[in-house]
C-alpha cells in the first residue's frame, strides 16, 4: 500500500525498551507489521514492537532529514521529552 506520503517512526520494544526509528512512504500500520514479523537482523532480536510517535512529510527528503535528527543526540533528547508527555 503505496501512499504520496512519507512517515517518520518511532517504535518501542515490547521485549527491552530499545526504540527504532525510521522511515517510509508505506502506512505505518504496514511497516509496524512487517517489524514485527522481522524483517531485518535487528529488529528480528528486538521485537516485539509497538508504535509510539509518527510524523508525516510530503517529501522522501524531508522524511530523510528528520529520521537523522531524530537519530542524533537532540533528537533523541526531543524524544525524551516528547514522550515523557
Amino acid at each position: 500500500m503505496k501512499s504520496d506520503l512519507y512517515y517518520v517512526y518511532v517504535l518501542k520494544s515490547l521485549k527491552n525498551n530499545k526504540r527504532y526509528i525510521g522511515h517510509t512512504g508505506k502506512a505505518t500500520f504496514l511497516r509496524l507489521k512487517e517489524h514485527n514479523s522481522g524483517c531485518n537482523k535487528w529488529t528480528k532480536q528486538n521485537g516485539p514492537f509497538t508504535m509510539i510517535y509518527s510524523e508525516k512529510y510530503y517529501t522522501k527528503s524531508e522524511a530523510i532529514k528528520r529520521e537523522k535528527f531524530l537519530k542524533s543526540g537532540q533528537g533523541r533528547k526531543f524524544l525524551d521529552e516528547l514522550l515523557k508527555k
